[in-house]
C-alpha cells in the first residue's frame, strides 16, 4: 500500500490509476491524515456455468402450476 498526498495524485491522476489497476492501492493523505483508499475494483471471474448444476437439488411439485387456494388469493387482494 502506497500513501499519497492530495497534491501528488493531482499532479499525475493517470499515473497513479494506472498503478491502481495493476493491483496497488494508495492511500490519500491530507495533512498526514489519511482520507481515501483507491484500490482496484474485484472482477469476478467471468466462466460459463456448468451445466446440471444443481441437478437433483431441487423437484418441481407436480402441482406448481395449479390454481392458489381463495383464501390465499384474498390475503393477496386484501380481503
Amino acid at each position: 500500500m502506497t500513501t499519497i498526498s492530495i497534491e501528488e495524485i493531482q499532479q499525475d491522476l493517470r499515473g497513479y490509476l494506472r498503478r491502481v489497476a495493476a493491483g496497488e492501492t494508495l492511500v490519500v493523505i491530507e495533512s498526514n491524515q489519511p482520507v481515501a483508499e483507491i484500490r482496484p475494483v474485484a472482477t469476478p471471474a467471468r466462466g460459463s456455468r456448468p451445466f446440471g448444476l444443481c441437478a437433483g437439488e431441487f423437484a418441481v411439485p407436480d402441482d406448481f402450476d395449479a390454481p392458489l387456494p381463495e383464501d390465499l388469493l384474498d390475503s393477496f387482494e386484501g380481503r
